[in-house]
């Protein structure tokens, strides 16, 4: 599967903007990708004290996601931010051409950065299924939360996704978690983060990579570099892999609890 790593600035509150660079983004790799990975509330910025830039699930933004996935033919991957049956979500999706939308909600909420005054939690664990393919989606803070994401027998995925808004002041932890959540997991690990300064004047290097299962970055990013970058992942050498090293079988049971 061929993965675009999409690290660009994001314009603050402007939906109108974002949509329109990521159409001219996806519009430059139609027909080299299988599916294309954006920041975090890619659509606004980090904009939790701004809850009226939320749109209903199913709004314009959703409807411009579904066009550039059945125009390009690829999937897309990010989060915005949703009204749905009254509650507003930092909500994770996957636009993919043709079908229902797929989208998880983020479960652990940035409380320090307002996100939890506004905002209501998930709490499904949920796999999606692309091409044959079985993807984990967590946004930005989940990252720092092994259980939410463990691979179990109930929970088996061939690639985590992380799409986030993690500025250069905490990016250590973002290198060391992605890491660590794709070798404990024994899957892909994609990270994508977004570069620039927010409205807060809050700074982002980056750091967005796709890590295979030898931790290998086969992205490579520059700090503050602004582009997109193509992966090209075997699902039949990480299943071979797992077959030869099956330690994630061997994890600890337990159930989570809210």
């Amino acid at each position: 599967m061929k993965i675009a790593l999409l690290q660009y600035p994001i314009e603050w509150a402007d939906p109108q903007a974002n949509i329109g660079m990521l159409d001219e983004r996806l519009r430059a790799i139609a027909g080299q990708a299988d599916l294309a990975v954006v920041p975090e509330m890619f659509s606004t910025g980090f904009c939790t004290d701004r809850p009226g830039l939320a749109e209903e699930w199913g709004g314009p933004t959703c409807q411009a996601l579904q066009r550039m996935a059945d125009a390009y033919n690829l999937a897309i991957v990010g989060s915005l931010m949703a009204r749905d049956n009254g509650k507003l979500c930092n909500r994770g999706f996957l636009f993919s051409p043709g079908v229902a939308p797929q989208y998880y909600d983020k479960h652990h909420l940035y409380a320090s950065g307002g996100e939890a005054e506004f905002f209501t939690p998930g709490n499904e664990r949920k796999i999606f299924e692309y091409r044959g393919v079985k993807i984990r989606l967590a946004v930005c803070y989940d990252l720092r939360f092994p259980v939410w994401l463990r691979q179990d027998k109930h929970n088996l995925y061939d690639i985590l996704i992380v799409v986030a808004c993690w500025p250069t002041i905490r990016i250590q932890y973002w290198d060391a978690l992605l890491a660590a959540r794709a070798a404990e997991n024994h899957c892909y690990g994609i990270g994508v983060n977004m570069v620039g300064t927010d409205g807060m004047q809050l700074d982002y290097n980056g750091h967005s990579v796709a890590y295979d299962t030898w931790l290998h970055d086969l992205a490579g990013f520059e700090d503050y570099e602004a582009g997109t970058k193509i992966v090209n992942l075997s699902i039949e050498k990480l299943r071979h892999f797992r077959e030869v090293l099956p330690q994630w079988q061997e994890a600890d049971e337990y159930q989570l609890a809210y």
